[in-house]
């Protein structure tokens, strides 16, 4: 059984059709990485797997469960799913312990101590122990995108979902970010994660899905859809791609 199965999802705006019937099935601790275009569906899709988005068609389940049935609740499912942003969302009054620890305690009911051991673990494990009691604008860009990473961690989420989430770091703290996501990837997460980082994508994700018109029109292992795709406009997104240096 699929961690994640998406059948026919649909979903417009105003009018504009952003995913068209779109079919994709997430196996346990497979790294998914989702290519194309800007306005491709693939930030939307990632939205609409969490809930935050509602489908116009279509299903999609999490571990067997229809999670877009009508009579489900979404903030349960949503404790199930971790999300994070190109941008970091961390709340800044709050120190990086108390924007990790707010989840569990308030939503979860955990008690604190519980809590801020496992919140001080996750950051050790990312090495940003010592940033505990420091607020998000004395963090770098990729210290604070690590630190919203491991807010998704701490409620121990089957599945992660990750948008972008090195387009709005300098050059130079990508590396840190991306070296994360393969630690992730070696402890066996289930992780969808919608990338411009193609040579990224390449190395660490298990398949690669290249989406266009809302759709999936071509996927495979990343050496099979880099090398030789198949679909005429993979090829010219690609050749685009290598073209701007970015492969």
């Amino acid at each position: 059984m699929s961690v994640l199965s998406c059948r026919g999802l649909r979903k417009e705006f105003s009018g504009h059709v952003v995913l068209d019937g779109l079919d994709l099935d997430v196996a346990e601790h497979e790294v998914v990485a989702l290519i194309g275009a800007s306005g491709s569906g693939k930030s939307t899709l990632l939205r609409c797997v969490n809930l935050l988005e509602e489908i116009d068609d279509g299903t999609i389940h999490l571990d067997g469960e229809h999670i877009t049935d009508p009579r489900v609740n979404p903030d349960r499912v949503r404790q199930r799913i971790g999300i994070v942003f190109q941008s970091y969302n961390l709340f800044p009054h709050m120190t990086v312990l108390d924007n990790v620890t707010l989840a569990p305690r308030r939503v979860h009911r955990r008690e604190r101590a519980a809590a801020e051991a496992q919140a001080r673990e996750l950051l050790a494990r990312v090495g940003l122990a010592e940033k505990a009691g420091a607020y998000p604008d004395r963090l770098s860009g990729g210290q604070q995108q690590r630190v919203a990473i491991v807010r998704a961690l701490v409620n121990s989420p089957r599945l992660m979902l990750l948008d972008e989430v090195t387009s709005a770091l300098d050059p130079e703290l990508v590396g840190e970010v991306l070296t994360m996501i393969r630690d992730l990837k070696a402890q066996g997460m289930t992780m969808v994660l919608a990338t411009h980082e193609m040579g990224f994508a390449r190395q660490v994700a298990d398949r690669v899905c290249f989406l266009d018109g809302g759709k999936v029109i071509e996927q495979g292992p990343p050496e099979q859809v880099f090398a030789t795709p198949t679909h005429p406009r993979t090829r010219q997104f690609l050749h685009r791609i290598i073209e701007a240096g970015r492969l």
